[in-house]
């Protein structure tokens, strides 16, 4: 089995990073690509040389069977295995699709991206493809698309004013069985860590509970035995080794919790994939929200369906909702992120790889903040804006309010007093090339 990676070195705002290198749940897109292949293939995987471009697909060898996909896509354990089960059954060349009509797909992967090649499928219906391929021998201009549906079951919130939404069910979500998006925008990483990622699970386990009498029996009977609650017992809530979590905090499933982490009284977790080494105070209410590795959240911080990468601290009486914090960042005491509209009951727009300005689909959406950001304390950030990585921000009355997306050049620390101690480790693809070039020179 041979391995071929398309390596895609466009930098996602505001992170200034290429996909492959940010966290998508709690570990690092290549890193996740490396344990999906372990999973699904039991022998030995070669690696190939690296291709740029689709273009370059005539590379791939003629004598093994190949998999050729881009560094950028993220597809689940269960898409992957179902694609990689039928091409094999199917014995010819194959290129993942999945159909516009599909609404997981439709809601979650189309937008803000282009990657995905448009062409008519079964029926004259059309589908998409994704840069996503297996040869059984070699590369061959034969090639035919292997639709994957996500199976999707809606879950989320029926019921909510009307005044929030125009339409009923807008606040539903598409739980998909089987998830591939291209990671091109943080809303992506957004979609991927939490609809795909904890929804997704949800989702896989009320259709494991629907069609199976014997799981149902099981996770009534660890219940039973813990003398706890269903979605409370160790059915439905994975917890680590060396966890030191207090009597009174309230955890409910699906919920996975890594090694060594510390869970504080009265918190509330429902939902939420942490990490390895998270801290997590005294009263914090973390709901369906994705926390990686070496995390601290203070007392009271309240996180609503977002994702917080590496090494990030939220301090108390933050609220986070709809969101995706960067790696190394801090966002100060009192802050409050936005997640509606409130004169205009209408889809966000959110910028998309080349910073154009396009509706999410969505009508609550959050903000970002990209790595090794300094946010004071008492903001309120506005819906679908970005904070560069590595701004520093400073609470002031001129700057409470943030309704536009910030960049480094107006960052407070070129402003203040020892601002040069605060130092850039994440520039833009463009100036990393003028610094690439200028060293050619040298």
């Amino acid at each position: 089995m041979y391995r071929y990676i398309i390596e895609d070195t466009r930098h996602v705002p505001p992170f200034n990073e290429p996909a492959s290198l940010l966290t998508i749940g709690t570990e690092p897109l290549k890193i996740h690509h490396e344990n999906t292949f372990s999973q699904v293939f039991a022998g030995s995987i070669e690696l190939g040389e690296p291709l740029s471009s689709r273009d370059e697909l005539y590379k791939v060898r003629s004598d093994q069977e190949s998999v050729v996909y881009r560094d950028s896509l993220w597809f689940d354990k269960e898409f992957f295995e179902y694609f990689v089960r039928e091409a094999r059954r199917i014995g010819k060349a194959c290129r993942a699709a999945f159909p516009a009509s599909d609404k997981a797909f439709h809601n979650y992967t189309l937008p803000l991206t282009k990657s995905f090649v448009p062409m008519l499928g079964p029926e004259g219906k059309i589908i998409f493809q994704a840069d996503l391929w297996y040869f059984p021998e070699g590369y061959t201009e034969e090639i035919v698309p292997l639709i994957v549906p996500s199976d999707a079951r809606e879950i989320g919130f029926y019921s909510v004013p009307d005044f929030m939404t125009m339409e009923q069910g807008e606040l539903t979500y598409f739980a998909p069985m089987r998830s591939l998006i291209s990671i091109e925008s943080w809303v992506h990483v957004y979609f991927a860590s939490i609809i795909f990622g904890n929804f997704g699970r949800a989702g896989r386990l009320d259709n494991l509970m629907d069609r199976s009498l014997f799981a149902q029996l099981k996770i009534l009977w660890q219940s039973v035995m813990e003398q706890r609650q269903i979605l409370q017992s160790s059915g439905a809530v994975k917890i680590g080794k060396d966890c030191d979590i207090d009597p009174s905090a309230i955890i409910t499933g699906p919920t996975e919790i890594g090694n060594n982490c510390s869970i504080g009284a009265g918190a509330i977790v429902d939902n939420c994939t942490i990490g390895d080494n998270v801290n997590i105070d005294a009263g914090c209410v973390l709901k369906m929200s994705t926390i990686a590795n070496n995390c601290f959240l203070p007392f009271r911080s309240s996180l609503f369906l977002t994702m917080v990468m590496e090494n990030s601290i939220i301090a108390q009486n933050t609220c986070l909702q709809m969101c995706v914090i960067g790696r190394n960042s801090f966002v100060g005491a009192g802050n409050t992120f936005t997640d509606f509209n409130l004169i205009a009951q209408k889809p966000i727009r959110a910028a998309n790889i080349d910073g154009e300005l396009q509706s999410v689909g969505q009508v609550v959406l959050g903000s970002a903040v990209g790595h090794n950001c300094r946010v004071g304390s008492g903001m309120v950030i506005f819906p679908g804006r970005m904070i560069e990585s590595d701004v520093v921000l400073v609470a002031a009355p001129n700057r409470r309010v943030i309704s536009r997306n910030v960049t480094f050049e107006e960052s407070d620390h070129h402003f203040v007093k020892f601002g040069d101690i605060h130092k850039r480790f994440y520039p833009r693809e463009d100036e990393e090339q003028e610094e690439e070039a200028l060293w050619d020179q040298w």
